[in-house]
């Protein structure tokens, strides 16, 4: 079994739930576009890939959004609906991060926008328990591509075998262990804590 250094844990949906619905709820009210018209239109910009790789500023987001509902979004609005896909309740206790960081290095790897990861510091402490971040629109890089994965090895500061990863998305983990990173993909705080006794990073 390695000796593991570093754990290294996604964020949207493995720390912090979320639901993208409540946002197309609260664009399809604002425009009066169904929500499949809303999702095409969206995704035809490639807005959220644009926005979670820095290649485009809040403000920009806003502007096109509006421009792809036909609707004049105030930016404080935008944000506000934007950041409502956000769960109130973390999935980890503070705790059990508390006890990982006490012998391991404490990462977040997440593709995700300033707009979100703003809020995100302000509203959920759970976060301060975190020595480092790689945050996709901040290295310019999403998962899957492996350049991301690179900085996360480079910032566990260990070889990539004594890096623990859990992401709920299987491509993600996929593409982490084809850099060494020994990943699982995350299903629930309870088998999540499993796999990480079973390595003995938790008691």
């Amino acid at each position: 079994m390695p000796d593991y250094k570093a754990v290294i844990f996604d964020l949207g949906n493995v720390l912090i739930p979320f639901d993208f619905s409540s946002f197309y709820r609260s664009l399809e009210v604002l425009s009066g576009l169904p929500v499949a018209e809303l999702r095409k239109r969206i995704h035809a910009l490639g807005l959220y890939d644009r926005l979670e790789t820095g290649l485009m500023e809040p403000a920009e987001f806003v502007k096109q959004l509006s421009g792809a509902t036909g609707v004049e979004i105030d930016h404080a609005d935008c944000c506000r609906i934007f950041n409502s896909v956000f769960l109130p309740e973390p999935l980890f206790p503070e705790t059990v991060l508390e006890e990982i960081r006490a012998r391991h290095r404490l990462l977040l790897l997440s593709n995700t926008n300033a707009i979100h990861f703003e809020m995100l510091q302000q509203s959920y402490p759970i976060l301060r328990h975190f020595d480092d971040r790689v945050l996709s629109y901040e290295v310019r890089a999403m998962k899957p591509q492996p350049e991301i994965f690179r900085e996360a090895i480079a910032r566990a500061g260990c070889r990539p075998e004594a890096c623990f990863f859990t992401d709920d998305i299987a491509a993600y983990v996929s593409a982490a262990r084809e850099q060494g990173i020994d990943a699982v993909q995350f299903h629930s705080f309870e088998q999540a804590q499993d796999e990480l006794r079973a390595r003995r990073i938790l008691r």
